[in-house]
């Protein structure tokens, strides 16, 4: 915000809550620019109330909470902040991934509540992860730095992607997979693909059939790329072993979700890219995004530059 303060007159939203869309429409109104978190939907009724915006910087990789196409058609850039959380992303994918097979939240509660007992040969046993197999849906930067964690683990990995990555395969000895065969494939399957109307869904009740009865569904993507409720009733009716989530169809999660009455899941809360490097390269970014467009420059990461500028 100081960066932006010593070029631009800012108004910041001054609570931890996100702003409603009403209010976010108020006060789009008269303004240049938006700095939007993915709480924040920017669609057409928006754009048509603030037609003095010009340029909406996204700090988050994603940014299926903004109507693209309705900016594009007012000549409105949309930027966002990708690669500087790759590897945090992946981190967080893989410690859901560790985390779940030696369950190590049940294990935290176990010796906080006093349940640990002396030491027994079927006490509290996980899942190996070396020599499983992995299969990622998506392999973009994410998925990729997911699929070096897996290889130094001594996991098998097999993806599923729009087109083939040929160097990846030879870098990391990646096998390509339909996504049915990778799912019936794969101990533990992780998802990274943007939410875009083609992925909406994608995991869903068939798709969850095909999984192996003891394989586990990560996701570090977004929520809806999975039918939730069908992947609750796969948990409930154990038809795979368990879930390991970070993101959700409805964020906050609500606390009587039925997700949250299962012990074949683990929870974290949207945090993949929740760490202060991160988190403040992509402020950095988002504000770099912003403060070149106001120079007359290209942005360094805009999502639909060709659509507004040719």
């Amino acid at each position: 915000m100081k960066r932006l303060a010593q070029d631009c007159d800012v108004e910041v939203w001054p609570k931890a809550d996100p702003p409603t869309p009403a209010s976010l429409r108020s006060a789009a109104e008269g303004v240049d620019g938006l700095l939007t978190l993915i709480t924040d939907r920017v669609d057409r009724e928006l754009l048509a109330q603030a037609p003095s915006v010009r340029i909406v910087s996204q700090m988050a990789v994603g940014y299926d909470n903004i109507d693209v196409a309705a900016a594009s058609e007012r000549g409105v850039l949309v930027t966002n902040t990708p690669g500087v959380l790759t590897e945090t992303v992946a981190d967080l994918t893989f410690a859901l991934i560790l985390g779940w097979a030696r369950r190590l939240p049940e294990g935290d509660r176990v010796v906080r509540e006093g349940r640990w007992p002396s030491w027994r040969p079927a006490f509290l046993l996980g899942r190996n992860v070396h020599g499983k197999t992995l299969g990622i849906v998506g392999l973009g930067a994410i998925g990729e730095a997911v699929a070096r964690r897996a290889k130094g683990f001594g996991m098998r990995v097999v993806y599923n992607s729009r087109t083939r990555k040929a160097a990846a395969e030879a870098e990391l000895g990646l096998e390509w997979r339909s996504l049915p065969e990778l799912l019936a494939e794969s101990d533990y399957v992780s998802l990274h693909v943007a939410l875009t109307p083609e992925t909406k869904g994608l995991i869903g009740a068939a798709e969850l059939a095909l999984m192996k009865p003891d394989a586990v569904l990560v996701n570090t993507a977004r929520g809806g790329v999975v039918d939730q409720e069908a992947l609750v009733e796969a948990l409930e009716e154990e038809t795979i072993g368990g879930a390991a989530l970070d993101v959700f169809a409805v964020e906050p999660l609500p606390p009587d979700d039925p997700l949250l009455m299962l012990d074949n899941v683990i929870v974290a809360p949207h945090a993949g890219s929740a760490t202060v490097e991160t988190r403040s390269d992509m402020c950095d970014l988002a504000v770099d995004n912003l403060l070149a467009f106001f120079r007359g420059e290209r942005p360094p990461c805009c999502v639909n530059w060709r659509d507004v500028r040719g």
